[in-house]
């Protein structure tokens, strides 16, 4: 075989593949220009998931903005994102946007396009407070019961392009978890059904958080940041089988149920 044959050979071997693929998205709905109050609220948010919210791909929606954007604006909004951990790769908006788009490096897609957006639930459950009745000598103070981890029981399917967060404990879901969807917890996950979207457990770094489900058909599985994706699960001997995902190391543990 010639040098000119083998050069030819390797000319025709692929070096890349292009695949289709659906990704869930973390939308970020602009609807008002208030720079100080915007970089307020989101570090708010990131400090209730700091793991779940560092490196994290954002479209930014323009759709419901009450005002214009300018580049100033938008370059303002960009650098807030980028110093809180996100990382915005595209504009959501009117073709009005494209100029500001391009300017800016980002994707414009048009209004509407990437499904039903879901607002990331994020808000704990806020203590009561009860009355009592004045006494005259009042009872030495006692010693509060510890409180127990909150958990959050989600009885319906979880669809496409929904986002679900259980702060300071568990999320059991008792119905199918669609493609596209998410799920976060800062503890376990329990999924009595086929879990098809990404699940998130321990995301603000406990490495004892598990997930379980009844089927792992799952875009994404992580642990305290740890994860992995669709093509590496669809490998494991437990694909569409009853398993649970537990962190051993700095790498994630498969084992049936």
């Amino acid at each position: 075989m010639t040098s000119n044959s083998n050069l030819d050979l390797l000319d025709s071997d692929p070096v890349f593949h292009l695949k289709g693929g659906m990704l869930a998205m973390t939308v970020v709905e602009l609807v008002r220009q208030a720079p100080e109050r915007f970089a307020i609220q989101l570090a708010e948010k990131v400090e209730q998931a700091p793991n779940f919210f560092q490196d994290t791909p954002v479209l930014i929606s323009l759709e419901k903005l009450d005002d214009r954007l300018d580049i100033s604006g938008l370059i303002a909004l960009l650098r807030i994102c980028r110093d809180h951990g996100l990382l915005p790769v595209a504009l959501r908006g009117s073709e009005d946007y494209r100029p500001l788009a391009q300017q800016s490096s980002l994707v414009l897609l048009p209004p509407g396009r990437g499904g039903r957006d879901k607002p990331l639930e994020t808000t704990e459950p806020q203590p009561q407070a009860v009355a009592q009745q004045p006494t005259a000598n009042p009872p030495a103070p006692e010693v509060a019961p510890a409180q127990p981890t909150p958990t959050r029981v989600i009885t319906t399917p979880v669809r496409s392009g929904q986002q679900v967060y259980a702060p300071g404990g568990d999320l059991i879901v008792l119905a199918p978890v669609s493609a596209g969807s998410e799920l976060l917890a800062d503890g376990h996950i329990h999924v009595y059904g086929p879990l098809r979207g990404r699940a998130l457990a321990g995301v603000r770094g406990d490495t004892g958080a598990r997930i379980f489900c009844q089927s792992l058909e799952a875009e994404l599985v992580s642990v305290a940041g740890q994860y992995k994706v669709a093509e590496d699960l669809r490998r494991q001997p437990l694909w569409k089988a009853a398993s649970q995902i537990a962190l051993e190391g700095d790498s994630l543990k498969i084992t049936a149920l």
